[in-house]
């Protein structure tokens, strides 16, 4: 399956800025490294004020999904993002402990993904007697299939596009702003490039020129 076709049908073209955690602040390298390696808490306090220290402490020490509901948006995350020759899958990203963080940090997305995925076990129950995590892969990709399509489904599928919109979103979001997805997407930030200063024949295009100190004491390369 190609990842960016499959994204691609599915009218994925942008990503809510507003889901994307704070991960872009200047912050000492080797302490992030040592928090994280330790899982410390403490150590993501660098220019957070002590309420929000608490406030981060106090959400990554709750649980909110069950085992069962984890399991469920482990599937689904896979069937969204699955891996391909350029990276893992949304699972091997993370992507579930990213979406329970989500939730219980933003809490209004708690009451549609529950929802959503006790409609999922619903739907599956009377499709097949079982759960959606205990289903084949065929059964889980036909209800999939069913729902990832808003203009395609059926208005009976109405609850389930709403909560694979939601899924699908969070996925995204949690993909793409994992070092995984920032490498499957290519992006190479800022880099130092070396520059000689203006072209020759720009300068005299406008009458301009270095002076002799300059080109003395600038820094040039090969």
């Amino acid at each position: 399956m190609d990842r960016r076709k499959y994204l691609k049908v599915l009218g994925l073209t942008t990503v809510s800025g507003s889901l994307l955690l704070d991960a872009c602040k200047n912050a000492d390298p080797k302490a992030a490294e040592s928090g994280q390696k330790n899982n410390d808490p403490s150590a993501l306090a660098y220019d957070r004020m002590e309420e929000e220290t608490a406030a981060y402490k106090k959400t990554i020490a709750e649980t909110f999904f069950t085992p069962h509901e984890m399991a469920t948006i482990a599937i689904l995350s896979d069937i969204i993002i699955p891996a391909d020759e350029v990276s893992g899958s949304a699972t091997q990203a993370k992507v579930p402990d990213f979406i329970e963080f989500i939730v219980k940090d933003k809490p209004e997305f708690q009451t549609p993904m529950r929802g959503g995925l006790r409609w999922l076990d619903m739907q599956m129950t009377k499709l097949y007697g079982t759960s959606f995590k205990d289903s084949t892969q065929q059964q889980q990709l036909s209800l999939v299939d069913a729902i990832a399509y808003p203009t395609k489904a059926k208005p009976a599928m109405k609850q389930g596009v709403s909560f694979f919109n939601l899924m699908r979103n969070l996925t995204a979001t949690g993909f793409f702003s994992s070092e995984m997805g920032i490498k499957d997407m290519g992006y190479a930030g800022n880099k130092p490039t070396q520059w000689n200063g203006v072209p020759d024949d720009v300068l005299k295009q406008y009458g301009l020129s270095y002076t002799e100190k300059e080109l003395n004491e600038c820094v040039k390369f090969s």
